[in-house]
């Protein structure tokens, strides 16, 4: 069956020890090469969900991935524009995976639904999926209809970083096989 991720379950990622370590290591990892990690994934997200945000890249990083998000990225303008379009693009391309980090703020942003629509064509079916976030563990995510086409991250235990999968509509295959394909 599996769960959606909630926030309740990234929090705990803030508990372990190696948290602020690994948060620290991925923050300066932008100051380095892409290039010195297996896997790269183009992170989408909603800049308001920032803490979520921070627990997931612990999590990815904690599983050796290279977590691209554009406000860590010093090639990005200070403001808005089209170049930030083109950077957006470039960067989706040049990562590996494409992740949507789909809260109900994400889902009603103009940008991370202009990154999906991007990221399927680059992506789709099998390097792009989205991960449903729900405020408590057991919540319903009553995400967009259009979002069921795309595989999602989900969970069969409390502790996370061991049991996350990605589903295929009823197929799973676990996150650290789906990272490494």
């Amino acid at each position: 069956m599996g769960y959606i991720l909630s926030k309740e379950q990234l929090n705990s990622v803030r508990n372990e020890k190696r948290f602020f370590s690994i948060l620290n290591e991925s923050m300066n990892a932008h100051k380095r090469s892409a290039y010195s990690y297996e896997v790269s994934v183009f992170l989408s997200h909603k800049h308001s969900d920032r803490p979520i945000l921070e627990n997931v890249i612990t999590m990815l990083n904690g599983l050796g991935v290279y977590v691209y998000v554009d406000w860590i990225d010093d090639g990005m303008p200070s403001s808005t524009s089209g170049y930030t379009a083109s950077r957006i693009k470039q960067k989706i391309r040049e990562c590996k995976k494409f992740i949507l980090l789909a809260t109900e703020d994400a889902i009603a942003s103009k940008w991370c639904n202009w990154e999906l629509g991007y990221g399927d064509a680059q992506k789709y079916p099998t390097n792009i999926a989205v991960m449903p976030i729900t405020e408590k563990r057991g919540d319903i995510f009553s995400g967009n209809e259009y979002l069921q086409i795309y595989p999602i991250i989900k969970s069969d235990y409390e502790y996370i970083l061991s049991g996350c999968y990605v589903d295929y509509g009823g197929n799973r295959i676990s996150l650290v096989e789906w990272l490494k394909k």
